[in-house]
């Protein structure tokens, strides 16, 4: 990595900000890192990164990435007790790729600005699966200057970085992509469900799925989760429905009628409601099937998910 290379910060390494933080130190750069539990944070340290006492102690950095759960959140990281702007330096650029609303999004970009920093929010599209097969992609939004310096770390993400526009349609962009995970992954445990009910397996009918043209990236997959029932939690219902929400927020603001994913909001209530919070949000086959009159059995054979690392990885 040469000399000029900007020097990073990282707050929130939870199961994603981890891995993409571990990858920028891989790619050279010289990484701090902060997280609220100090010990899920301390392991980046054996990697190279040092390991920061508060967000407040990353304002020195040149770019600082954000990755926290809920608006509430990034707020705090901020703006909070110890936060990254309640000192007297501020980061060149600030990256936050959570998801949050367009509305907190604002709020803490009107913050940077009156410390000189400039925000690029940049949320992504995967999880830790997908990150380790380097197939993670980026949506970002923010001023163009701000999204050519961060643009060579965002590459190190995954598979691509989009630039979406000048101010917070990333955070819109994120959210369309999932409304249109709840309600594609609502469709496919469905018809999963009436094939199982006609005595196809579920794994017949998804190998023929996944070969056909409308098979894709996620139904294969999601697939290794509907045969086997294995519901190991990269999202949940609990996420799902926040996001589904905001969605459904955004389309009555601009005017966008969403009758599919209102839909799905209140199949994945009704998921939520009756306990299925914790594991992944691919339970909803479960509901579908209980709604269909039985139980389904793991079938119990190998499914490929086609997250193969790519070369290189």
């Amino acid at each position: 990595m040469a000399s000029e290379a900007p020097t990073v910060g990282w707050i929130g390494t939870g199961r994603m900000g981890f891995q993409l933080a571990a990858r920028l130190l891989r790619a050279g750069y010289d990484v701090a890192a902060w997280n609220r539990t100090r010990a899920k944070c301390e392991p980046l340290a054996e990697a190279g990164a040092t390991i920061a006492a508060s967000p407040a102690d990353l304002a020195g950095r040149d770019i600082v990435f954000i990755m926290v759960s809920a608006d509430p959140d990034l707020e705090a990281v901020v703006s909070g007790e110890g936060g990254l702007l309640t000192g007297d330096a501020a980061p060149k650029v600030i990256v936050d790729s959570s998801t949050v609303s367009a509305e907190a999004s604002a709020e803490v970009r009107a913050v940077a600005a009156r410390h000189g920093a400039q925000f690029l929010a940049a949320p992504v599209s995967g999880n830790p699966k997908v990150i380790a097969a380097g197939k993670l992609t980026v949506a970002a939004s923010g001023p163009r200057a701000a999204f050519e310096a961060a643009e060579p770390l965002l590459k190190t993400f995954g598979r691509g970085v989009t630039y979406v526009g000048d101010g917070e349609q990333a955070r819109l962009v994120k959210i369309a992509h999932n409304v249109f995970l709840g309600v594609v992954y609502q469709s496919l445990a469905e018809i999963t469900v009436l094939a199982e009910r006609g005595g196809v397996s579920r794994a017949t009918f998804l190998e023929f799925l996944n070969d056909s043209v409308l098979g894709s990236g996620f139904s294969r997959y999601k697939s290794p989760a509907l045969v086997n029932l294995d519901f190991h939690p990269t999202f949940t219902n609990v996420l799902l429905r926040k996001d589904l929400q905001l969605g459904l927020s955004a389309g009555q603001e601009l005017g966008v009628p969403m009758p599919l994913a209102a839909a799905t909001d209140m199949l994945v209530a009704q998921a939520i409601g009756a306990g299925l919070t914790s594991e992944d949000f691919a339970t909803l086959v479960l509901e579908q099937a209980r709604r269909s009159g039985y139980a389904p059995q793991p079938e119990n054979v190998p499914v490929d998910d086609g997250l193969a690392p790519e070369a290189g990885e």
